[in-house]
């Protein structure tokens, strides 16, 4: 099998997998919709309570692997949704080789149609981030909650972060002069980093957790098309902290401590008017490594979010009665 190498662009890009099916040859499960330029997007839904969509990470990742590592953790709480989105792991790619902005988000749209909810919390990690916050943006009168997991919204800032980790590690000098040289000095740097088999560091301090991660990521079955894509659409490489002050709705930014892959301090350059933000001391992993605390933190904020709903549907009632 060919090795995974999952840093190439930024994140959760995983380059190849010799294990891979054509789209033709995907089954005809229940677990699939049917996007409306006739796409098969995988999808499951599991558990209790308020529903949450996931919006995994990559550009290129899939859903599979926050599942498995604790994300069904959440089910005892929420009703969650997975998804593969189109392009990546179970999912087919765009017939037309569409995987714009708002074609990412029209699917996550659809979704929440198909299952009938009429407002949905998202919870992205990593690169999902740049994909729930304009979400958000476009739909938020069916947004009950964006929760930002170890999210970039700039994945230049991200890239540029782990050049700088990288050459503390290896003593180097790595520098990049203008924007277009952040990918070819990232890739020499994580060439050396590579070399001396200290590439897991980039998503956690333990070894141990980024082989179980690769173990089940070496299950995907995707092409990559969105990843292969993605890097030439430049949507994907706007700073969009930017705009973070225009999301209305409840944030909680989950943030890792040791997140070498977003950059420990990359929330502090986003301006949610209604955040609230959880430091947790791990990598880029905490779904997994920090679990618990991980978990807690969600469900604390979504209590609060649901207990703030029903005081206002109680006010509304009451001003109804005595009008």
């Amino acid at each position: 099998m060919i090795k995974i190498n999952r840093l190439v662009f930024c994140l959760l890009l995983i380059l190849c997998i010799n294990s891979r099916i054509k789209a033709q040859e995907f089954p005809k499960l229940n677990s699939y919709i049917t996007t409306d330029d006739n796409i098969k997007l995988y999808t499951k839904k599991s558990g209790k309570g308020p529903i949450a969509i996931f919006i995994h990470g990559g550009p290129g990742a899939w859903s599979k692997s926050f599942e498995d590592l604790g994300g069904r953790n959440l089910e005892s709480q929420l009703t969650m949704i997975y998804y593969d989105q189109r392009g990546c792991g179970r999912s087919e790619g765009s017939i037309n080789d569409d995987y714009s902005l708002g074609r990412m988000i029209k699917d996550i749209e659809l979704i929440r149609q198909k299952y009938k909810a009429d407002k949905i919390y998202l919870i992205a990690h990593s690169f999902g981030g740049i994909l729930a916050l304009n979400y958000a943006l476009k739909y938020p009168s069916h947004v009950k909650g964006v929760i930002l997991a170890n999210s970039t919204l700039n994945l230049l800032y991200s890239v540029q972060n782990q050049i700088n980790y990288m050459n503390g590690l290896l003593r180097t000098g790595y520098k990049v002069t203008d924007s277009s040289q952040i990918i070819p000095t990232f890739k020499k740097a994580q060439s050396e980093f590579i070399k001396k088999d200290l590439i897991y560091k980039l998503l956690s301090d333990d070894r141990a957790n980024i082989d179980l991660l690769d173990s089940i990521d070496a299950q995907n079955p995707s092409e990559f098309a969105f990843a292969t894509n993605a890097l030439q659409i430049n949507e994907y490489l706007k700073d969009y902290t930017k705009i973070t002050d225009q999301i209305k709705t409840s944030v909680l930014v989950i943030t890792g401590k040791k997140d070498h892959a977003i950059g420990e301090k990359h929330f502090k350059s986003f301006d949610f008017p209604n955040e609230t933000i959880r430091k947790i001391n791990g990598g880029h992993v905490l779904y997994y490594e920090k679990n618990k605390e991980f978990t807690d933190a969600i469900f604390q904020f979504v209590e609060k979010e649901e207990n703030n709903s029903s005081k206002q549907k109680d006010d509304h009632h009451l001003r109804l009665r005595n009008y």
